[in-house]
């Protein structure tokens, strides 16, 4: 079932199991960034409070996870193991990223001094920046074009259907659904 694209793997109360596609809707985390860079992260990160954090798509392990942490005057990475359906950072293994942020939410996720993960100002801080998950040929001359990987900055996003943004020296509006804002 694994391989059928109409199903999709989902987790409620700590229990996982198979959930028809057309069901649900994703709703992604504050904390997923998705294709993020290190250097990316760390701008996002950078003088942020400590203990904000990201969990990011790693660059040097395809198909594997990094969480990007705020110490405060710097930013620390940490490589996501996977193995078994298992993710783990140090000594204890979660059946869920879900689980292991929670996990460190209220565990010290550093050995040397306590910092807890604290989610991004997400909620209270509009966004700044935008990642281009895709690229965007627009149907019009007022839309921005933009390919994947591109970093938007974000001029209005007040509007849940279209947004303005400058990228490569080029101002116009685009659909959202096509960026994952960034927070910082």
């Amino acid at each position: 079932m694994e391989d059928d694209s109409c199903w999709l793997t989902a987790e409620i109360h700590g229990k996982r199991g198979y959930v028809p596609e057309n069901y649900i809707s994703l709703l992604p985390h504050p904390w997923f960034a998705g294709p993020v860079s290190r250097l990316e992260a760390e701008q996002c990160l950078h003088c942020q409070d400590t203990g904000v954090f990201l969990v990011r798509e790693s660059e040097s392990a395809p198909g594997e996870f990094s969480m990007s942490v705020s110490y405060g005057d710097r930013v620390e990475h940490f490589r996501v193991l996977e193995g078994g359906g298992q993710y783990c950072i140090w000594d204890e293994s979660f059946s869920s990223l879900n689980q292991l942020v929670d996990f460190y939410r209220s565990h010290s996720i550093a050995v040397d001094k306590v910092i807890h993960l604290r989610d991004p100002p997400s909620q209270t801080h509009k966004p700044r920046l935008a990642h281009a998950l895709c690229n965007y040929t627009p149907p019009l001359t007022n839309h921005l074009h933009f390919r994947r990987g591109d970093i938007i900055d974000l001029l209005d996003c007040s509007n849940s259907l279209s947004w303005r943004g400058r990228c490569r020296g080029r101002v116009g509006i685009f659909p959202p659904e096509f960026v994952q804002a960034l927070y910082h």
